[in-house]
């Protein structure tokens, strides 16, 4: 019964901090692509991962992977909750956050979209990142495909299925390309409204 007490308050005084001081979420649009527009934008991000990879074919396919995407519900929240809130979509792709040598401290990771399968069930699975996003300002682009969102997002990095994929600021072809794809949908946007 006492634990019960301690949790509710804990609760209670986290609740009341998010009222009193309320943290500003930026409203961000979101893009969504299907059909025919989600075809040609899968087919070049590819075409970018396989020349980005060509270029740099060091490392092996799941390790680079690894470097330059966050791969996974999971490793997308991480990737979000260990940024700092200044980072996000103003990066460019020439920016990338410096590694950190001295391993005195951990080096934040900044993702510059995160790619998100709209047919995933359940949905609670995902229904956190978009607000997450926001407030990193992060931009979310929307896979939609009948019930087959996952399965192309999963052959984007050579896994069966993926849900998420964050998108992690290096500063090469996948960077400039997304930069091009929030841009235009910058413009989309801002012309409709």
């Amino acid at each position: 019964m006492r634990s019960r007490k301690s949790t509710a308050g804990a609760a209670a005084g986290v609740f009341s901090k998010t009222i009193d001081n309320p943290t500003p979420v930026l409203h961000q649009p979101q893009l969504c692509f299907e059909g025919e527009s989600l075809t040609r934008f899968l087919k070049s991000i590819r075409r970018e991962i396989e020349s980005a990879r060509g270029s740099d074919a060091t490392l092996p396919l799941k390790f680079w992977i690894k470097q330059h995407f966050a791969v996974g519900v999971n490793e997308v929240t991480r990737a979000l909750e260990r940024m700092p809130p200044s980072c996000g979509a103003k990066i460019s792709s020439e920016e990338h956050i410096p590694t950190n040598h001295d391993n005195s401290e951990v080096a934040h990771v900044c993702l510059q979209a995160i790619l998100l399968a709209s047919d995933c069930n359940p949905r609670w699975l995902t229904k956190h990142l978009p607000a997450l996003a926001a407030s990193r300002n992060v931009p979310l682009i929307f896979i939609k495909d009948k019930k087959e969102g996952s399965l192309r997002l999963g052959e984007l990095i050579k896994l069966k299925t993926a849900i998420a994929i964050g998108i992690k600021a290096k500063g090469n072809a996948v960077n400039d390309l997304i930069k091009e794809v929030i841009g235009a949908g910058d413009k989309i946007v801002s012309i409709e409204t």
